[in-house]
């Protein structure tokens, strides 16, 4: 299962950890996602999305339909 936003596709960053001494070791960053089942009134079903917190919040105010739209752009 991979750590990737399904509606923005945000997945993990990678960076580094740096103790008080200064050694750098690599680790990564991943995306804050949680799973919620949404209603889609234009094919009367719930769907579950894999998704960030920042996208549910974009999801509610642009709606499913305005956010895939966006999507298939890239």
């Amino acid at each position: 299962m991979s750590k990737r936003c399904e509606l923005t596709g945000v997945g993990p960053v990678y960076g580094n950890s740096v103790s008080h001494a200064n050694n750098r070791t690599r680790r990564r960053f991943l995306p804050n996602l949680h799973k919620k089942k949404i209603w889609i009134p234009e094919e009367e079903r719930f769907v579950v999305i894999k998704a960030t917190a920042r996208a549910f919040r974009t999801l509610d105010k642009k709606g499913y339909a305005a956010m895939m739209k966006e999507m298939k752009s890239y």
